[in-house]
């Protein structure tokens, strides 16, 4: 059993290797990266907060309709009639908490043109299927609405092949498709919006958004809020942009009846990701996607997420990067990935080191030394001390972009309760950081190596960046999807109570059989 001086002399010995050239690389690359994600958040704050500016003047000018738009006379009747037909298309699996009320969001939008609402169910065994008729029957008088049954995909992933059933069976006269997850909270406006730009700007390939999550209190749930908030500098850039949520994509309908570009195809054929498809599309062809700054949308995560259902999210993210359509798509896929686990244990390492850095100083304070008799520099502190101050640099700048979101989603709904910050633990924002870092390369290299993934309870597999092969068996899978907590199978079951170490050790006990389906 070690004893204190020895303790002691790993703690010295270690805290002055830090100090080293090497050291002092990574550590100052650790202060680099938690400033620019600060600076991305603080451009990102920008964006959002010149659109509140805008729509709060435009309510001081007597406008309190700007939620809707800037300028109150595109409320005219003689405007209205002229709008475009929009169909929105929303594949749907499992019933949770929040469903009921996303949809009704997304049904009672105030867009003033010719609107229809395709919802597209696996199968009537679905719990949304029946939760979705009953709420068709309360607006039957009031939405153009109509609920599918796809069958199950066999090419794809049933996503995708709710997607492409529902285009199939849109208007005739429909000239854009709205595509929305069922965990998207719409604004009255939100389709307005999407659709005013798509008039503004025919050559718009893709618009898109992106969700503002709203942690339920776990652990589990700060992850995933931290994990979106780097990914959410992307979408506030309030024009063009290269990243694309499959949450929230508005397309011209031409494009799918036509299969402009292939997208109906490369989607069909063996497609996972619908986002990660349709983007590499819009890459290859130079495409232009747009994300307005009027589209983010609270995100309430489930309030049983659990730490396990996080890291079968996370598993799902890193294993987008494993589909692929070109040769250009797979060497940019590739780049994502090595880039993104270099940064992400780049930006956990200094943590650790500068934690060995305050113990070694604490237990040398302890004995009664000084930093002038003991042979262990200072240095180390001061990096500790340079440490703790971007990190406070960079969780305000988190908190600050939350912030401004936050008052921008209240001024976009106003019908809605209003949110607030007060429900944010910033510590657990913090130890979440952490958490997610570390663990974002071993989930993408347990992807890499298994190459299959579970996904609402149907495993698929893949092989050449394509779906190769689709396991539906029930047993094998979970009965409550990772965000919502939706049950994906009829009555609700007994939940899953399995700890997130246990998941992770099946994970890990499966690298070496990456051909199994076991669970």
């Amino acid at each position: 059993m070690w004893s204190f001086d020895s303790v002691d002399e790993f703690l010295f010995t270690t805290s002055r290797g830090f100090c080293s050239p090497i050291g002092l690389f990574v550590q100052i690359q650790g202060f680099s990266i938690c400033l620019l994600l600060a600076l991305g958040w603080v451009l990102a704050s920008y964006v959002r907060n010149r659109e509140r500016r805008r729509m709060k003047e435009s309510i001081k000018t007597g406008n309190n309709f700007a939620f809707l738009c800037y300028d109150i006379n595109d409320l005219e009747h003689s405007n209205q009639v002229i709008l475009p037909r929009v169909s929105v298309v929303m594949p749907l699996k499992g019933f949770g908490e929040h469903n009921l009320h996303n949809w009704k969001t997304q049904v009672t939008s105030l867009y003033g043109g010719p609107l229809e609402f395709i919802f597209v169910v696996e199968s009537t065994e679905d719990p949304a299927y029946h939760a979705v008729s009953q709420l068709l029957k309360d607006y039957k008088d009031d939405v153009e609405a109509k609920i599918l049954v796809a069958g199950h995909s066999t090419t794809c992933s049933q996503k995708i092949h709710n997607q492409l059933v529902g285009v199939e069976k849109m208007h005739k006269d429909s000239k854009y498709v709205l595509f929305l997850d069922d965990d998207v909270r719409l604004h009255p406006g939100s389709i307005g919006a999407l659709t005013a730009e798509m008039e503004k700007n025919p050559d718009i390939f893709i618009q898109t958004g992106y969700p503002l999550d709203l942690p339920s209190g776990s652990l589990g749930s700060y992850c995933i809020y931290e994990y979106h908030m780097p990914c959410s500098m992307g979408f506030a850039t309030g024009g063009r942009t290269f990243f694309l949520w499959g949450g929230c994509m508005m397309m011209h309908a031409d494009d799918f009846r036509i299969d402009r570009h292939g997208v109906v195809s490369q989607l069909r054929d063996g497609g996972y990701s619908d986002d990660m498809t349709l983007a590499a599309i819009a890459g290859a062809h130079k495409r232009l996607i747009t994300s307005p700054p009027v589209a983010v949308f609270p995100h309430p995560l489930a309030s049983d997420l659990s730490f396990g259902r996080y890291w079968n999210y996370l598993r799902k993210q890193t294993f987008v990067l494993e589909s692929y359509t070109t040769k250009v798509n797979w060497i940019m896929n590739r780049a994502l990935f090595s880039v993104h686990c270099y940064v992400s244990w780049g930006f956990v390492a200094p943590y650790l080191m500068s934690g060995i850095h305050v113990a070694a100083a604490l237990r040398l304070y302890s004995k009664g030394y000084s930093f002038s008799e003991a042979v262990l520099p200072c240095t180390g502190l001061l990096l500790a001390g340079c440490h703790a101050t971007c990190t406070i640099i960079e969780l305000l700048s988190m908190w600050n972009l939350t912030r401004i979101e936050v008052q921008l989603c209240n001024i976009l709904s106003p019908e809605a309760p209003p949110m607030s910050l007060a429900s944010y633990n910033w510590c657990l924002v913090f130890v979440a950081m952490l958490v997610d870092n570390f663990l974002y390369p071993l989930s993408a290299f347990r992807s890499h190596f298994s190459q299959s993934i579970n996904w609402s309870g149907i495993r698929y597999q893949l092989k050449d960046g394509k779906i190769h092969k689709i396991d539906r068996s029930k047993d094998k899978g979970p009965k409550f999807t990772d965000l919502g907590g939706k049950h994906l199978y009829g009555r609700k079951g007994a939940q899953n109570h399995h700890s997130f170490l246990v998941s992770l050790s099946r994970t890990f006990a499966q690298w070496r059989q990456p051909k199994k389906f076991d669970v």
